[in-house]
């Protein structure tokens, strides 16, 4: 077993998944009786501004601000000048294109990140994040990659996912982990209903893979292949294959916010005015 001795060698790339078409979201900005919501309309979720931000660019600066990470790469095609002109601020973001036009013809978050892979020939620990989450105020990153440097010191073929407790009728909503006593995550159901599971833990996309792991992503995807989309979509499908084959822990979280559709997104913007507006170090 190769084991990382030395802190300095735990290079990371940082991926954020953008290649989404904001669908549920794009019908409540149609349907809304809200006037004031409409500039949002051709905004891909990423780039809403939550506080005086762009949601990403919470994820950028705490991720600027973590030596661990050296790159950060965003994937995304419809708003593509859109994520090019806003990444104009940033040196360390690279702005990749998936060659789709409509949510129709997406290659899915799991095909996205392997054309990542792929387009850069990463071959050092990732971070994974969805591109349309962020965290409660009382989240650090700093945290979270003491925990996953701790576990590749322990065994270097570790990777290490989030959670955070849910109540029981939201079960049905989220990709749900069941762990042992050492937080080694057992399985990861999809969406399971209440009583099929004893298990409240739900797994945000938020995912540090050891760089051993990364090969796996293709095997999983040549499996899917004539599998419907949404199996190579859903990134927790990629988690509930891995955990047979690769160890998955858990870091808990206290929670998080999905900007999925309008309510979520004015109950997000709301909270960073109020409470972590004047924060520097939000997310670090």
């Amino acid at each position: 077993m190769r084991t990382c001795k030395d802190r300095n060698t735990l290079n990371m790339k940082a991926i954020i998944l953008a290649a989404g078409y904001g669908t549920r979201l794009l019908r409540d900005l149609q349907t809304t009786n809200y006037k004031e919501f409409q500039h949002l309309l051709d905004i891909p979720k990423p780039l809403l501004p939550i506080g005086h931000l762009p949601l990403i660019s919470h994820w950028v600066a705490a991720l600027e601000a973590t030596a661990d990470v050296t790159d950060i790469f965003v994937t995304n095609d419809l708003y593509y000048a859109k994520f090019e002109e806003w990444a104009q601020k940033y040196k360390s973001v690279k702005i990749i294109n998936d060659g789709t036009k409509s949510n129709e013809e997406r290659l899915g978050a799991i095909a996205c990140l392997q054309l990542v892979l792929d387009k850069f020939r990463i071959d050092d620990h990732i971070i994974i994040i969805a591109g349309d989450t962020l965290f409660f105020e009382d989240f650090s990153l700093r945290d979270v990659i003491a925990k996953f440097e701790k576990l590749q010191h322990e065994n270097d073929q570790a990777n290490l996912v989030l959670a955070y407790l849910c109540q029981d009728e939201e079960t049905k909503n989220y990709g749900i982990l069941e762990t042992d006593e050492n937080l080694k995550v057992t399985a990861l159901k999809e969406k399971p209903s209440s009583d099929e599971t004893e298990s409240r833990r739900a797994c945000p996309c938020f995912y540090l893979l050891s760089k051993y792991t990364l090969p796996l992503i293709q095997v999983f995807l040549e499996g899917k292949k004539n599998a419907p989309i949404g199996e190579k979509d859903a990134p927790g499908h990629l988690i509930a294959w891995l955990v047979s084959r690769q160890p998955v822990f858990v870091h808990m979280i206290s929670g998080r916010f999905d900007v999925g559709n309008l309510p979520m997104y004015i109950s997000c913007n709301k909270y960073f005015l109020d409470k972590i507006n004047h924060l520097t170090d939000y997310l670090h």
